[in-house]
């Protein structure tokens, strides 16, 4: 069996002796600064790197070539997506789960863990509660179990969410976070409007995968592995991928994580739109210093950095799992999407749970509200934006990339984060950060390129304090 990354088989596409042999050439050329600079060049050109290529800057040990990676990871954030960080937040509509993942609390053996799952009522006093802090954006999350979350439930809670319209708030965009399933039940979720499909591979090592996920239908390594190229042929063609750090090498993960990324390029023209690096956490029945390979904040922002100048048009997600001052550091090195106000049990967001019957997939590190995160986005000088135009203007797929490649979107996203930014500071927000989030609108509104846009915007603006909403370009 050779690397074959235009294959549609995992075991071609995540070749164990192509990764092997990679590690084994970045590990020889880590002090070869030659190679390191050749490498860093072509980065420069902003057009990515192959995994090979990444596994060296990774592996780089030399002081002086490693604030060249930093630095350039954070100018090829700015040139892709400027100063904008989207903002986002999960839901966890059931944790009924019939797999036996040794790293989840929803594992099947879990006893002691109250299982739940939420009605359509219920969903929808979720949303409004996420709606009323100022959402609009959402992640869904389920257990896999075919009785009690089939996709017929899943499709009826996205048409749910859709429908709630309370006050000035909406969804606007629903990504979804399931089970690798068929690629019919994939054209389901297209025809029901998501956003984009995530599916996190958690380990590329087989071995190890197979041992990590010993029963349950996860157990099979490459029909999970494959699951984004039968959501491609189901027309879903905004995919996310990411690996769960700290249960295998992180080396390996990195190198299969981009080999993933190039066979979607390869086949499909159109690589992951988002990429997810979520690192094991404490939760009900899991340990995390079970698993002894656990990484340590240099080497997750090395990670982060990499990632990006290698997959420098892909959004990168980090959540809640990490702490404020973790994200700090990598919203410099490549982060483009984080949660805020986030809540990892089912129906967490109407109440908080008692701790001692908590359903929570895993504590979170980051417990600050939305409107705190956005206020410390906006005194770093971000803008938190809550755009989900481009999904609803149908710039999705091979469109959304070659505007973002050719650095067109730029000329969207700006306008639509700071409008979208308008509308939180209007609707929700405390009366400090909307005062600092007022004035970050105004100094960035010099930067919108185009005159006649940037009237646009203004006219826009002015319409939003007049209570209309849901402006776009």
């Amino acid at each position: 069996m050779m690397y074959n990354p235009k294959s549609k088989c995992a075991d071609e596409f995540i070749h164990h002796g192509e990764i092997m042999e990679t590690l084994a050439y970045a590990e020889a050329n880590k002090h070869n600064r030659e190679l390191i600079d050749e490498i860093l060049n072509k980065a420069r050109e902003r057009k990515g790197l192959s995994h090979r290529e990444a596994a060296v800057l990774l592996d780089c040990d030399l002081e002086d070539k490693n604030q060249e990676i930093y630095a350039l990871a954070e100018q090829i954030k700015k040139d892709f997506y400027g100063n904008r960080i989207v903002m986002f937040a999960p839901l966890y509509l059931s944790n009924y789960c019939v797999n036996g993942c040794v790293y989840c609390p929803y594992h099947a053996k879990n006893k002691h863990i109250p299982r739940k799952k939420l009605t359509q009522e219920e969903i929808r006093q979720e949303v409004i509660a996420l709606q009323d802090m100022g959402h609009k954006r959402l992640a869904l999350e389920t257990g896999e179990d075919p009785v009690n979350n089939p996709i017929e439930y899943v499709l009826e809670s996205i048409k749910t969410i859709y429908s709630i319209k309370h006050k000035n708030g909406a969804i606007r965009r629903v990504n979804v976070n399931i089970a690798a399933t068929t690629v019919e039940n994939y054209r389901k979720l297209k025809e029901a409007g998501i956003g984009t499909y995530i599916l996190f591979q958690e380990t590329y090592h087989k071995e190890s995968y197979e041992k990590l996920h010993p029963t349950g239908p996860k157990h099979d390594y490459n029909y999970h592995t494959e699951a984004m190229d039968r959501a491609m042929e189901g027309g879903i063609d905004d995919v996310g991928c990411g690996v769960l750090f700290g249960l295998e090498l992180y080396r390996y993960e990195f190198a299969g994580l981009l080999m993933h990324a190039e066979h979607l390029e390869a086949v499909y023209g159109v690589g992951p739109h988002t990429i997810s690096v979520p690192r094991i956490r404490r939760a009900d029945d899991i340990d995390p210093d079970v698993f002894d390979n656990g990484i340590d904040d240099d080497t997750f922002a090395k990670i982060v950095a990499c990632i990006r100048i290698a997959v420098p048009y892909t959004g990168m997600i980090v959540s809640t799992r990490e702490s404020q001052k973790t994200r700090e550091r990598v919203l410099h090195l490549g982060i483009s999407q984080i949660s805020g106000g986030s809540r990892t049990s089912v129906g967490g967001y109407v109440e908080p749970e008692p701790e001692e019957e908590s359903s929570e997939q895993f504590e979170v590190s980051d417990t600050r509200t939305l409107d705190e995160v956005v206020n410390w986005l906006i005194d770093m000088d971000y803008i938190p934006s809550f755009c989900t135009a481009c999904y609803r203007e149908g710039r999705t797929g091979d469109r959304f990339m070659s505007l973002c490649k050719s650095g067109q979107i730029q000329n969207c996203c700006l306008p639509n984060a700071l409008m979208t930014l308008k509308e939180y500071l209007m609707d929700y927000a405390s009366e400090d950060t909307k005062a600092k989030g007022l004035a970050l609108i105004e100094r960035q509104m010099a930067d919108i390129p185009k005159e006649n846009v940037r009237q646009l915007v203004k006219e826009h603006l002015l319409e939003i304090e007049k209570g209309n909403r849901d402006f776009r370009f």
